[in-house]
């Protein structure tokens, strides 16, 4: 083949290759189109995805803050804001102004242990400060995952500057106030105590918070601001010496309790109460179950025989018995397998004022019979002996009675067994039997006489009152009352030895022993009530009311009565001096 015919066939093949790269090219051409649109439409759905997943976690991110934003912030932070540490409380003032509870401030030591590197070298350090720290609790603390944790609540000045010398980093203080009481348990069952956040938990603290207060430092408006101060009816004096006499009289008689409470009779308002085992309300811990427990009110005991000045009372003024009356005490009473006798015996019959001033059982129950069941229960609930008594303190019992009242239960509660109530009701009740027989609830807070006749309820009519106040009379120079006489002041009272129930029966070897008394009785100012319970003789025998309960009245009179500003008078007129010239 020529040279020339061998250029012409390649030619001629190089065209037919051309021509079918061309169709190929056209071919690859229209399927890359439908890729780069399929490609794109892909493309599209995972940016929508992409953006709904978006969408998704913030609407669960908002919602979520949302949430948080409606909880109490308690719930949602290991630490409360600053404004609730700092909170303010009112200062509690007795009537004359003297400080009973404040506000000091104080700081409190926290670790944010996520910037902890060594917690056993953090607790070493601590330690030499505060060596009383718990070491296993304190380090799962320091070594936990939180970024918050309280160490130690309430530092001394002392303290924060020791603490801060070691330069421990990790950890810091936060502002707080705590409450302070400087008459430690001097007041401690009236006053109460707060717990750590400055909460009021028992006593007038515990009262305060519950007229606004709490709701005030919930929503952060006690910061900073200064509180009125809030004034109590007591008496930061008489109340010292009450206390005084019942610490007394426990080591001297190895007694299980005590209590005692001055109350005036015509505004009902409580100058002095205290209740003995008690405790500091600035270490309310350290006092233990027994110190907390406010006999006074939140105790039920049957209070002996002086319940027989409600039944006489009630006697007297059910106009069924008059003060000329006479009843026969020569033989004991015996109803459903019981023997009612009297203590003291005379074996004959005695009069109303022989009953009260021989504390007769068989003559009050004789009382009680006249009156009969229903008249007799209804006339201690008028009394308030047999229902829940309203004042400010919220530590206040319900009294015990028999679920069915019958003749047996009549009479033995006539002498005060059967029923059991607070010795502060029964102080308020016999304020009413000496007043003129107007029942007045006990208050906390300062009251008037304008103020409290517009509360009280009359009871017993003022002639009935007129005969107790010569019976408590008679039965304080004549009767058991007589160790409770304080020169000059008229003291009248009535005693009550109660056999207490062991193991479910009543034993005459431990008493609960009270004293009913009212001041001066020819215009009864105060009442007084005192009682001890289980007290032991030196020869370890039960002691009777009126070598016990009786001079512990005769010496809180005598040392409060001027405090008062009850004056004394000498003499049948009330002129005489006590020493003659």
């Amino acid at each position: 083949m020529s040279f020339l015919s061998r250029v012409m066939v390649l030619k001629s093949r190089a065209h037919i290759s051309a021509g079918g790269r061309g169709v190929g090219t056209s071919l690859r051409g229209g399927t890359f189109e439908s890729a780069r649109k399929r490609k794109s439409g892909q493309t599209r759905v995972r940016v929508g995805l992409i953006i709904a997943g978006f969408a998704v976690c913030y609407c669960a991110i908002g919602a979520k803050l949302a949430y948080y934003g409606m909880l109490d912030p308690e719930s949602t932070a290991s630490i409360m804001p600053a404004d609730r540490l700092m909170a303010s409380r009112p200062d509690l003032l007795d009537r004359n102004g003297e400080v009973l509870a404040t506000d000091i401030r104080t700081v409190s030591l926290f670790a944010e242990p996520h910037k902890i590197v060594d917690p056993d070298e953090v607790i070493e350090k601590l330690r030499t400060v505060l060596p009383d720290l718990d070491t296993r609790q304190m380090y799962n603390k320091l070594s936990s995952k939180s970024r918050f944790q309280w160490l130690r609540r309430q530092l001394t000045p002392k303290q924060q500057s020791q603490i801060l010398a070691l330069g421990i980093p990790g950890i810091g203080f936060r502002p707080e106030k705590r409450r302070f009481y400087p008459g430690g348990p001097t007041a401690s069952h009236i006053v109460g105590f707060v717990n750590i956040d400055n909460r009021g938990v028992a006593g007038m603290e515990r009262y305060v918070d519950t007229q606004g207060l709490a709701d005030l430092a919930a929503v952060g408006m006690t910061s900073g601001q200064p509180l009125e101060p809030v004034r109590l009816s007591i008496d930061l004096r008489v109340q010292s010496i009450l206390r005084d006499v019942l610490m007394e009289s426990i080591t001297k008689f190895r007694a299980k309790g005590a209590g005692a409470v001055v109350l005036d009779v015509h505004t009902g308002e409580v100058l002095g109460m205290a209740s003995a085992p008690d405790f500091d309300p600035n270490d309310p811990a350290a006092g233990g179950e027994d110190g907390w427990l406010n006999r006074m009110s939140n105790g039920t005991f049957e209070m002996g025989s002086t319940f027989k000045s409600f039944t006489l009372a009630m006697g007297l003024d059910s106009g069924k018995v008059n003060m000329n009356d006479m009843f026969d005490a020569r033989y004991p009473i015996r109803i459903g397998g019981y023997t009612i006798k009297d203590f003291h015996g005379q074996g004959r019959m005695l009069s109303i004022p022989e009953i009260f001033q021989y504390s007769s059982n068989i003559g009050t129950a004789k009382i009680a019979d006249v009156v009969g069941i229903d008249g007799h229960k209804d006339f201690l609930t008028k009394l308030g002996l047999l229902t829940k008594m309203q004042t400010e303190l919220p530590e206040v019992a319900m009294p015990g009675q028999p679920r069915e009242w019958k003749k047996i239960n009549s009479i033995t509660i006539s002498f005060g067994h059967g029923v059991s109530t607070t010795p502060l009701q029964t102080a308020v009740a016999g304020a009413a039997l000496v007043n003129g027989g107007k029942l007045i609830e006990p208050t906390f807070l300062p009251r008037t006489r304008e103020q409290a006749e517009e509360v009280a309820k009359t009871v017993i009519k003022p002639q009935t009152s007129a005969n107790m106040r010569w019976l408590f009379r008679w039965n304080g120079v004549k009767g058991s009352g007589k160790n409770a006489l304080v020169e000059g002041f008229n003291v009248g009272g009535k005693t009550g030895t109660a056999d207490k129930v062991i193991n479910g029966r009543y034993n005459h070897d431990h008493n609960f022993n009270a004293f009913l008394a009212a001041f001066p009785i020819y215009d009864p100012q105060y009442v007084v009530l005192t009682f001890i319970d289980d007290p032991r003789s030196e020869t370890d025998h039960a002691v009777l009311a009126g070598n016990s309960a009786a001079p512990m009245v005769k010496e809180i009179i005598s040392r409060s009565a001027a405090i008062l500003g009850v004056k004394p008078r000498f003499g049948e007129d009330g002129t005489a001096m006590l020493v003659s010239y």
